[in-house]
């Protein structure tokens, strides 16, 4: 079952657990599935989903015969997962906005035409912003999407909201990505909008996400204060080679 913007129920009670979870101290107690169930008029597995991605996500403990509880917020991302900085920010319980840069319709370059599955040349919408924090600035990211993406991202109100999130309105929905996670020095540029002194450390993501029809959306370079950010990677250890 979905909601009239399009989202899945345990989407919309997920919102609102999270929402909650920021103003609320380590410890408290969260309502209970049969107390979802009650509250927002939806099945116990449509409950259940909603809080497993906050169990997934480590802002709640589910104790058997206890309940859920609020822990404390993580403080990095998954390498693993794909999560909008808006996201990524208000599950740590700040609050997330942009400065926007720059926001056209051009041709793309060869590279970027290369990236997405585009003719060269081809209309693409170049969006650069400025992601903050609490009004703390935290990376530049440069993003460019095919052309059929410019009236979602031309209209929207990206200073407070989220680029996803106007696209998923749009009926344009993000599915798969893959990136590629390195470091760079910070150009003068890059210091000027980060408030750091030229030269300092940068982590670099660069990735390309697709829809359900493996469609290429959108690519992204994300230039993140190092400082102030960092990736979690969780991963499983092979066995020595047999003899």
């Amino acid at each position: 079952m979905t909601t009239l913007d399009g989202r899945p129920q345990y989407r919309r009670i997920e919102f609102e657990l999270r929402r909650r979870i920021a103003a609320l101290p380590a410890g408290a107690r969260l309502p209970s599935d049969a107390e979802l169930v009650a509250e927002f008029g939806v099945s116990r597995m449509t409950a259940r989903n909603a809080m497993q991605r906050l169990d997934d996500d480590g802002l709640i403990q589910r104790l058997p015969g206890r309940g859920s509880f609020v822990v404390e917020p993580p403080t990095h991302r998954h390498a693993n997962r794909l999560m909008t900085f808006s996201q990524e920010m208000r599950r740590t319980g700040r609050v997330p906005s942009s400065r926007v840069l720059e926001r056209v319709i051009r041709p793309s370059t060869e590279t970027e035409a290369a990236e997405l599955g585009v003719t060269p040349h081809a209309p693409v919408v170049h969006l650069r912003r400025l992601r903050l924090a609490d009004e703390v600035p935290m990376a530049i990211e440069s993003t460019i999407l095919i052309r059929s993406c410019g009236p979602a991202v031309m209209a929207a109100d990206l200073t407070h909201g989220s680029l996803h999130e106007a696209l998923h309105r749009a009926g344009i929905v993000m599915r798969r990505g893959a990136s590629t996670i390195g470091a760079a020095n910070a150009t003068h540029a890059d210091a000027q909008l980060l408030g750091l002194r030229a030269g300092g450390a940068l982590i670099v993501e660069r990735r390309v996400i697709a829809d359900a029809h493996g469609r290429r959306i959108e690519a992204t370079e994300s230039r993140y204060r190092a400082d102030r950010y960092a990736l979690d990677v969780r991963f499983d250890v092979d066995g020595p080679d047999p003899l």
